[in-house]
């Protein structure tokens, strides 16, 4: 078993012990997968040093755990990422890097994704390529969970399958929860720009020059980067469309259900001094005296799961990553005005509604929440019964939290930019295993629920069997997702999705109509836009995406 051959007296006892705790892992990961002949390990000179990469079947080369910026540890807390120090010898790329610390999973939950290992030492992304590739497109996957959870090499996210149809694939570690979304007015003082916060983006961002400036030698076009990713990663698609700092970093962009636009409503982001207030209660939960001290804790301190009532941490409007409001930004035709493929899944209820056991709990429910416009409301989702009401309100929950965003977004291009959107509504449930129990999903009734595409987009269904068997997917879910995955590729490489199989049509405002991506697939319609426009404009506190995806 090989290991990275940096100069390991830089590297402290406790991270030593990170690295043999990974190597113990090396048997689940894809880099050291059975059935692939032995090949000379190629070598690439990137950005810091030398890396060699795994073959893998199907004749794609891994590239796992590469560093892409400093560890943003202790002085480096809560900074702009820094440039990577070099180092000596051959870093050996055959495995992923510790995810950003983060609240552990349940193993019985969905997407689980095998030992969780945690470091503050996580700025690092993972390259698929096939060798001999001469500009190929390049897909950067930007991996969900709330900018709360997730991991850029869980293999939900893995590149192989894309990488075998001549794509290059990275996916990418950026910083979570407070420790990559804190803002304070100390911090906010020491930063050069004057802003803090959206240390996650700006990990995006440092991830995004990496590539600009080493996909080359992987065989992929720095000129045809597509970025692509869902939930929170759909909304840091749609951050990095509007942020000045990621101007030619990328030249298409995929956003699946999440989108975070709209100065007023549920889905607006705080301004700078809101967010700096609440990072001054965070300050007194923590009991920390001063910045120094935040500095100094132990990071699982400072990452614990979210409570009612605790201070918000995530994505805010800093002036500096994000100069103004989204939305604004588009209407001064300010975006990177770059094709989209946009869309969202058609049971992606989250719960903002609250449970609604029937007739009487729907009305008071949106009394509670809409007050004068409850009426309204009801008129736009009737209900006579207790099972009419149980099904409108999670219809109501999918176009509050999801779909007026995503259409809010697709609107705004349309309206200042040159570029073409495409769109869909994913529509396919899973099949599973007869019996299998998932503490956060019920088989029976999930449907097409919130993340359920990521696996055919990116052709990686056999990830949720990887550490236990939750799916039974048939041949017919096989070749569905090789069509989407054959979609994205196709997208990536020339800005249309549209291939032999599959046949979009631009969005149009005047009659907007998206393709279902389901058991029969097809053109349909967008949801009522007079649903949206409700949500658009309530004040109501619909929540953001869960920390399931």
């Amino acid at each position: 078993m090989k290991f990275v051959e940096r100069t390991v007296s830089r590297i402290p006892r406790a991270g030593r012990a990170v690295l043999f705790v990974i190597a113990s892992l090396v048997a689940a990961s894809p880099a050291h997968a059975g059935g692939v002949a032995d090949r000379a390990a190629p070598r690439v000179a990137v950005t810091g040093g030398t890396i060699e990469g795994q073959p893998l079947a199907g004749g794609v080369i891994a590239y796992l755990g590469v560093p892409y910026a400093a560890p943003p540890v202790r002085d480096l807390r809560w900074r702009a990422p820094q440039p990577v120090a070099p180092w000596h010898g051959v870093l050996h790329a055959d495995r992923v890097a510790p995810q950003c610390v983060q609240p552990q999973r349940n193993v019985l939950s969905n997407h689980y994704s095998g030992p969780e290992v945690t470091s503050e030492d996580c700025l690092y992304l993972n390259i698929w390529a096939k060798p001999g590739l001469k500009k190929a497109p390049v897909i950067v996957y930007i991996h969900g969970g709330a900018f709360f959870i997730g991991s850029g090499g869980a293999a939900l996210y893995a590149g192989d399958r894309l990488a075998e149809r001549d794509a290059v694939v990275v996916t990418i570690n950026y910083r979570l929860g407070p420790l990559g979304f804190l803002s304070h007015p100390e911090l906010t003082r020491e930063s050069p720009a004057k802003a803090s916060g959206n240390y996650g983006f700006l990990d995006q961002i440092a991830a995004l020059r990496w590539v600009r400036d080493n996909i080359s030698r992987f065989g992929g076009d720095a000129h045809n980067v597509t970025i692509a990713g869902q939930s929170a990663g759909s909304m840091s698609v749609l951050a990095l469309q509007s942020s000045p700092l990621a101007k030619g970093l990328f030249h298409r962009a995929v956003g699946m259900s999440g989108a975070l636009i709209g100065s007023a409503g549920p889905m607006a982001m705080r301004p700078l001094a809101r967010a700096e207030q609440d990072g001054v209660r965070l300050q007194e939960i923590w009991n920390a005296k001063s910045l120094a001290e935040m500095r100094a804790m132990p990071a699982d301190r400072l990452v614990a799961p979210r409570a009612p009532g605790s201070p918000p941490v995530g994505p805010i409007v800093d002036g500096f990553v994000l100069p103004m409001p989204i939305d604004e930004t588009f209407r001064r035709a300010q975006q990177n005005d770059v094709p989209l493929l946009l869309g969202f899944t058609q049971d992606e209820a989250l719960g903002g509604l609250g449970k609604i056991d029937g007739l009487a709990s729907y009305r008071s429910r949106a009394t509670a929440l809409f007050g004068a416009r409850a009426a309204a409301f009801l008129d736009l989702y009737p209900a006579r019964s207790d099972a009419e009401a149980q099904a409108q309100a999670r219809i109501a929950d999918r176009d509050a939290t999801m779909v007026a965003a995503m259409d809010a977004w697709a609107r705004a291009q349309v309206a200042t930019g040159t570029a073409p959107v495409y769109s869909y509504l994913f529509a396919r449930p899973h099949s599973y295993v007869d019996g299998v129990t998932i503490t956060d999903l019920d088989p029976a009734t999930a449907g097409a629920y919130h993340t359920s595409e990521v696996p055919f987009w990116l052709d990686t269904l056999d990830s949720f069997n990887r550490y236990r068997p939750t799916r039974a997917w048939t041949a017919g879910d096989r070749d569905f997702a090789a069509a989407m995955a054959d979609a994205l590729v196709a997208f990536a490489r020339s800005g249309a999705p549209n291939t032999r199989r599959l046949n979009w049509v631009k969005f149009d405002p005047e009659h907007p109509q998206l393709l279902t991506l389901g058991n029969h697939v097809g053109l349909g319609g967008w949801p009522d836009q007079r649903r949206l426009d409700f949500f658009r404009g309530t004040s109501a506190q619909t929540p953001t995406p869960s920390a399931r995806d």
